[in-house]
């Protein structure tokens, strides 16, 4: 049986994390099979978005213990290269030209809050629970600070991953972490009605967009400005954006003759 299963709903693509009697733990394999499907999706042009949710009970309750048993007894070498291959999936994520929607039901838990965190969008039921623990057992959740601090800011960052409690779902829209609390009752298909809306929306258009937003965080004002005004030249080039203004100047009345 597959850890990740994959089904299109017309433009959208929804990657299923299927260990749900291990509440979804993330594995080398997990690991392997999203970063592939993430690659696949970026480069199929037919897909307006992506939704990553979890099989069974919880989104994902972070490392299971062969896991951590490895990292017990792995060199620093062999931690490194493991932490990396995480890394990669974030900025697969990040960097991949079309969104990609976190839909967290039950618990998402250390690596599991932290795949949510990466993603472009967090959707999540009312009753969701989320929190970065590691650091109750020694760990560090170091790899999702670097999205963490841009989302939160310092001072709330720290306290989440150096006291690592768990927090609820409103707690976690009050932090900006979550974008939309949707009823648990009928939650697949409202998150499906949800990514729908990029289906109706120029895909270079969001592309262009998700590029320029995430680029601009190493960047000063005046940096950003000027990125800002080549990405402005660059879409009205674009064919969608030739093909938007045409439809909406359709629309306009025409001027009347003094």
């Amino acid at each position: 049986m597959s850890v990740l299963l994959t089904t299109d709903h017309d433009s959208l693509r929804v990657l299923t994390l299927n260990r749900p009697e291990k509440r979804n733990a993330l594995n080398d394999e997990l690991v392997a099979e999203l970063k592939r499907a993430v690659r696949a999706a970026d480069a199929d042009d037919s897909l307006s978005a992506v939704v990553i949710r979890g099989a069974g009970k919880d989104f994902c309750s972070g490392a299971d213990l062969s896991a951590l048993q490895k990292i017990a007894g792995a060199s620093y070498e062999e931690n490194l290269e493991d932490a990396k291959s995480l890394a990669e999936l974030f900025s697969l994520i990040r960097n991949a030209r079309v969104p990609v929607i976190a839909a967290v039901h039950g618990r998402a838990l250390a690596g599991g809050c932290g795949l949510a965190t990466g993603c472009d969008i967090v959707l999540a039921t009312e009753t969701a629970r989320f929190g970065y623990p590691e650091v109750k057992i020694g760990f560090v959740p170091a790899i999702v600070m670097a999205i963490l601090r841009r989302n939160l800011g310092e001072k709330l960052a720290f306290e989440l991953v150096t006291q690592g409690f768990e927090f609820t779902a409103p707690e976690a829209k009050g932090l900006g972490l979550v974008n939309r609390l949707l009823p648990e009752e009928g939650f697949e298909a409202a998150v499906l009605d949800y990514a729908a809306v990029y289906s109706k929306i120029s895909r270079t258009a969001v592309a262009l967009s998700k590029s320029l937003l995430y680029r601009m965080d190493a960047m000063d004002f005046a940096a950003a400005l000027a990125a800002g005004s080549e990405t402005n030249a660059e879409a009205r080039m674009t064919e969608d954006c030739q093909k938007g203004i045409a439809r909406f100047l359709d629309k306009q009345p025409g001027e009347r003759p003094l």
